[in-house]
């Protein structure tokens, strides 16, 4: 299944709804970013950053990283409690990519880490250049299984992971921003044949479904891995990814 910016909007709201809760887990399977997505989004000069739809500080972690003093946003507390567990001193506000609660002007750099899809995109574009200063910059990035290998191809398929874009999306931030630059990352991560199955556990698919389906997505991911593919049930494997990444910067008005 795709979710784009035409998924009907009561379906990506009950869809986004499975992400208030299951925090613990979430952050421990699910993947961190690149440092080179990091290092290209940040502008020269930059020190105040937004993580917008922070969840657990995945992303948040990678901006603290480069220097930045950054505030993490996001609808879940559960998703915020865990991410001040990590970053006891970062500032956490409950709210959306469309309406952040944070004063206007006040940030240099505001990220989306695999929030775009979640979003009501012109509404989250207007709230980004309200909250960015004169020439701040908008980062777009997002994680997705590399589809392109044929067994990760089936892996995302019984996990019901599919794609939320395809490379050639490109997103339209209309008239406020600049045109948007890419950068594509190939990378992989490690997870045991069990962290696999919590993968898929994660996810919206999964934590919406009745009792009896969660268990045939259990019971057909442990036979792919271990029958089918005939990894040992404790298994490390390199679960190959991509990650996507926009930039664009606040035009002067």
């Amino acid at each position: 299944m795709r979710i784009g910016p035409k998924l009907d909007e009561q379906r990506r709201r009950d869809m986004a709804a499975a992400y208030l809760s299951g925090a613990g887990r979430y952050d421990r399977v699910r993947p961190g970013y690149p440092e080179a997505v990091t290092e290209w989004l940040i502008p020269a000069g930059a020190s105040q950053a937004v993580d917008v739809g922070a969840g657990t500080g995945l992303f948040t972690r990678a901006l603290v990283a480069r220097g930045l003093e950054v505030t993490a946003v996001d609808p879940s507390e559960d998703m915020l409690a865990v991410l001040s567990t990590h970053l006891p001193a970062v500032p956490v506000v409950v709210g959306t990519a469309e309406q952040s609660h944070l004063p206007g002007a006040s940030a240099d750099v505001l990220a989306l880490a695999q929030t775009w899809h979640w979003c009501d995109h012109d509404a989250a574009v207007r709230e980004a250049a309200r909250v960015l200063r004169p020439g701040g910059r908008l980062g777009l990035v997002w994680n997705q299984l590399d589809v392109s290998v044929p067994w990760v191809h089936r892996l995302s398929r019984i996990m019901h992971a599919g794609d939320v874009f395809s490379p050639e999306d490109r997103p339209s931030l209309g008239p406020l921003f600049g045109p948007p630059e890419e950068l594509l990352v190939h990378w992989t991560q490690q997870l045991t044949v069990p962290d696999v199955v919590d993968l898929a556990r994660s996810r919206s698919y999964y934590q919406r479904a009745t009792p009896a389906l969660q268990a045939r997505v259990e019971s057909n991911l442990r036979w792919y891995l271990t029958d089918y593919l005939a990894f040992p049930p404790r298994a490390v494997l390199r679960i190959p990814y991509y990650t996507h990444a926009w930039r664009s910067s606040l035009l002067d008005t």
